[in-house]
């Protein structure tokens, strides 16, 4: 009877959590909870064990014929640890080893699967000599007194390599597009509201709360984002957040193995990745491996006590990158930094449990050769235990060769990005195998050019100086740049609104070495700032929802900003698409002369010429003499930022504006 009203009451905790008012809301768009919610409260967890369970087997399938034939299955369903031998009988299969930890409802049984091994389904059977654990989970034996027995099927399915012969790798000749799923496009509003889900709140004038976006929209808009220039969409995290607040962004999973049901599921993601690809566009899924949410299953009934890192009281992290590696550090930084919470709400994870580190590698493993897509943005990529980060990309690009990752790195010098990049000749403790960074040096630097006059070190200089020490990276071709994201204000809005920077700061962007990343609706001119993490520019794009007065996917709908800007990053990025220079080529940067800054982009006889001044005042280039060994006595060009054939005898540059001049070397 006690276990009935405990199974009733477990049930019932969405169905209660998910009964709110519209009296919630207040005025205050940035409102972080409905009204009588309380923030989670920090508490040290135990790996007791809960009395009712709803069994798990993940990953949910796996594939023969891997690079690394050893598996790790975790079983997860009342007391199953009491199973004390596990057999398969299938050809190519064999167990290797079943390991227990604190929490009885969990089960770890070690794999091998031969190469060659035929695809098909076969039984784990789990033997115990202790009796029938659960009359609903359990069958019994009689045969030669083995005790309770227990059946899990799992399958193994062919490889997909056959089908990569064509995939390129996420590379500098891509151009990203970052979307927010849920402020993007609402392509099935049956789905904004999911029964048994802790949120089940749609507001669209809270900036922190739900707002209906999902993977259908997404699908649905796609031949815009062809049309755009766009090679590559990245998208803020789309699996399982059931979190009773601040679900929207993504960032605090509940379940590895299943796509967020406001978004669509499983499915519908694999849809849009196919959708995708044949438009010639690459998928980028965003992973989080330093924390999860607080109602993540695994949380909610905790493993081992060294799953997480606990602390006697709640404990942040200090967000300073440099203790991992700091030769004059102590201990204690370095800690606080990789073992202290990023959020109340979310649990910090701790990556040296075996176990813990071998299933977020297989789920990515798994999603990957699941869905199709190509690439990983890796979320707080400093935080997570470093040796762990180094051997989940080892592991990755052993297995998917083509595949594109790269780390978040929102630190503060090139030296301290450039250290988690692979291969880094700086003394790095071990290897990170990392093929790329966001350059958030390379944004400081342009916000800097643009918004600042020129100084021996400010301004435009800064630009200059962070561009001369790319020495520091095997291939800064791989690190991804941006003018903003959905952690900092819009871009639009950090120039004022003005168009000359505006365009100078896209034209930046789609010159400069690396892989050019977009957020949605800079190529329209959105704006918004605040907020800790720049909330107020995570708005919705119109048109992409039922009632908007607008429709900014539409020419017809935009003003004369809007259509100028996308009709400037339409011609740009298309033509970045075609030019060798721009994706491949080397750059030839100058040092600035009275605030002006020049560099050439190359490839055999192709040449783009990038020239910014950074002056509020107007400048006209009138000397090219220090040019000659790029220019080699050219005096025409195309400038794409004006669309006309230009003479190159007198350059004329208004206050911060910037000319992009296609050349044909001779």
């Amino acid at each position: 009877m006690i276990r009935q009203k405990l199974t009733l009451l477990f049930l019932l905790i969405p169905t209660l959590l998910s009964a709110q008012q519209p009296s919630i809301f207040d005025d205050d768009p940035m409102q972080h909870l409905p009204l009588g919610m309380e923030y989670s409260k920090y508490v040290i967890r135990e790996p007791t064990g809960l009395p009712v369970v709803k069994q798990r087997v993940e990953p949910l399938h796996w594939w023969t014929n891997m690079v690394n034939p050893r598996l790790e299955v975790l079983i997860y369903d009342r007391k199953v640890a009491e199973f004390s031998e596990v057999k398969v009988e299938y050809p190519g299969v064999s167990v290797e080893y079943v390991r227990r930890l604190e929490n009885p409802n969990y089960l770890f049984v070690g794999l091998y699967i031969a190469p060659g091994t035929s695809p098909g389904f076969f039984d784990l059977t789990l033997a115990s000599r202790v009796r029938a654990l659960s009359s609903q989970t359990v069958r019994e034996s009689n045969s030669q007194g083995v005790g309770a027995t227990k059946t899990v099927r799992y399958e193994l399915k062919a490889h997909p390599r056959d089908g990569w012969k064509e995939r390129e790798s996420l590379s500098s000749k891509d151009l990203i597009y970052l979307i927010m799923p849920d402020r993007f496009a609402n392509g099935d509003p049956a789905n904004d509201k999911v029964y048994g889900m802790t949120d089940t709140l749609v507001n669209r004038k809270k900036f922190l709360f739900r707002h209906g976006g999902d993977l259908q929209g997404i699908i649905d808009k796609l031949d815009y984002l062809e049309e755009l220039g766009v090679t590559a969409l990245w998208l803020n995290p789309v699996l399982e957040n059931d979190q009773p607040y601040a679900s929207y962004h993504g960032y605090a999973v509940s379940d590895h193995y299943r796509i967020d049901r406001r978004f669509g599921n499983n499915e519908k993601y694999r849809e849009l990745v196919m959708e995708a690809h044949e438009r010639g566009i690459k998928i980028v899924m965003d992973v989080i491996f330093n924390h999860v949410g607080d109602q993540h299953w695994q949380i909610r009934d905790l493993p081992s006590k060294d799953w997480i890192h606990q602390w006697p009281e709640y404990t942040q992290t200090t967000y300073r990158a440099p203790t991992i590696f700091d030769p004059n550090g102590s201990e204690y930084d370095r800690k606080r930094m990789t073992d202290g919470w990023f959020d109340r709400h979310m649990p910090d994870l701790n990556q040296q449990n075996p176990h813990l580190a071998k299933y977020l590698i297989q789920n990515s493993i798994w999603w990957t050769l699941y869905s199709g897509q190509d690439a990983f943005r890796i979320d707080t990529y400093a935080y997570p235990d470093t040796e762990f980060m180094a051997e989940w990309n080892r592991r990755l690009l052993a297995e998917v060769p083509h595949l594109g990752i790269f780390g978040e790195t929102w630190v503060h010098g090139p030296g301290v990005q450039a250290w988690f990049v692979g291969g880094s000749q700086l003394k790095q403790t071990v290897n990170t195998h990392l093929p790329g960074v966001t350059d958030f040096q390379v944004y400081y630097a342009l916000n800097e050019a643009l918004s600042k006059d020129p100084g021996w070190t400010e301004g435009v200089n800064r630009l200059y100086y962070t561009m001369a020490q790319d020495y520091l990276y095997p291939n800064p071709q791989r690190n991804v740049t941006f003018l903003d994201n959905h952690d900092i204000s819009r871009v639009f809005t950090s120039v004022g609104e003005d168009m000359t920077k505006m365009k100078s700061a896209l034209s930046l962007l789609l010159t400069i070495r690396g892989i050019p990343m977009i957020y949605y609706g800079t190529e329209l001119g959105f704006t918004g700032a605040g907020g800790a993490f720049g909330e107020a520019g995570r708005v919705d794009f119109p048109g992409g929802f039922a009632g908007d007065q607008r429709n900014l996917f539409s020419q017809a709908d935009r003003n004369s900003t809007e259509q100028k800007l996308h009709g400037f990053v339409k011609r740009l990025a298309n033509f970045r698409k075609s030019s060798l220079a721009l994706t491949s080529g080397k750059t030839i940067q100058y040092v600035p002369q009275d605030g002006v800054y020049t560099f050439f982009r190359q490839q055999g006889n192709e040449l783009v010429m990038v020239i910014f001044n950074g002056n509020s005042e107007a400048r006209t280039v009138t000397d090219l003499s220090p040019f000659q060994q790029q220019l080699g006595g050219l005096t025409r060009g195309f400038d794409l930022t004006r669309n006309a054939e230009v003479s190159l005898k007198g350059i004329e540059l208004a206050g911060k504006e910037t000319r992009v001049i296609s050349l044909v070397s001779q």
